[in-house]
């Protein structure tokens, strides 16, 4: 395997096409400014290198990439990869990972807009993310135990299971399909409008107007906070274990709570609805 290490590398292309390769402690940066510096690469280990220029990891298979730092500049440094694997490291650039097959992420830290664009089988373990438009039109994607702060999260997403992880986000979920989200808290307004089979067990749910329009919604033991015109239009299979502020013009299955604040059916309830609504009044002192 050749080694290359040490380095300040700052030309086009500078390393392209290596394969079974070691790049360890290189810096890539300086007066040239050159891009794409390990294009159409496979089989590396890349470890304690910093990125400074831009698409560094296009093309790249077969690799792990540990303790690596990828700055603000770095911009879109991983896009149609396959089969990486990324350790500990700390990426900041905008688009970090785009159209990636097989992408893993463990320990990292992540500054990105617009992260995780179009990837199938990507998987998150122990992460922290700050971001405006993550994992947009992704499949079969796996989440344990991230810490994210979001905007626009997981839209058009499909195959996604999410676990122990703190969401703080806006309108997550949209137009997602086959989504379960287990033992976590999701802080969003607006959540999981036009979903489809979108399952929360165990989650505490924070926000305005959640979970409308959604077809085949499964909340199972669940809370909600600052729930109000909840499920409009949704066809919801519904456990809660603590008052919902108000639910407005549910469609077809049923929901249930301690109490209900407030409860519409009105005029644009659509034709044939029939969800049922079950809650248990606090017994007067």
């Amino acid at each position: 395997m050749k080694q290359y290490t040490d380095l300040v590398l700052d030309q086009e292309r500078a390393l392209y096409g290596i394969k079974n390769a070691e790049v360890r402690h290189c810096l890539f940066d300086g007066p040239a400014d050159g891009e794409s510096a390990l294009k159409e690469a496979g089989s590396l280990h890349i470890s304690d290198c910093d990125f400074h220029l831009r698409y560094p990891l296009w093309h790249v298979d077969h690799s792990t990439v540990e303790s690596c730092r990828m700055n603000e500049n770095c911009r879109a440094a991983l896009w149609y990869n396959r089969d990486i694997r990324l350790l500990k490291c700390t990426l900041g650039g905008i688009k970090a990972v785009r159209e990636g097959r097989g992408v893993q992420l463990e320990d990292c830290q992540i500054n990105s807009s617009e992260f995780g664009w179009k990837c199938r089988d990507l998987s998150l373990n122990r992460c922290s993310l700050v971001s405006e438009y993550p994992f947009l039109d992704c499949q079969d994607v796996k989440i344990n135990r991230l810490d994210m702060k979001a905007k626009y999260s997981f839209q058009y997403v499909k195959n996604l299971s999410i676990r122990h992880s703190v969401l703080d986000t806006k309108d997550a979920f949209w137009h997602s399909e086959n989504v379960t989200v287990e033992d976590s808290i999701v802080k969003g307004e607006y959540l999981g409008w036009y979903s489809k089979n979108l399952t929360f067990i165990n989650c505490k749910i924070i926000g305005t107007q959640p979970l409308c329009y959604a077809k085949n919604l499964v909340l199972k033991n669940c809370e909600m906070q600052d729930a109000d015109l909840a499920f409009e239009y949704s066809e919801v299979q519904a456990d809660v274990i603590t008052d919902i502020v108000s639910v407005k013009n549910p469609q077809k299955g049923y929901i249930r709570a301690p109490h209900i604040g407030k409860i519409i059916l009105d005029e644009n309830r659509l034709p044939g609805s029939d969800c049922r609504i079950l809650q248990q009044q606090p017994v007067a002192a």
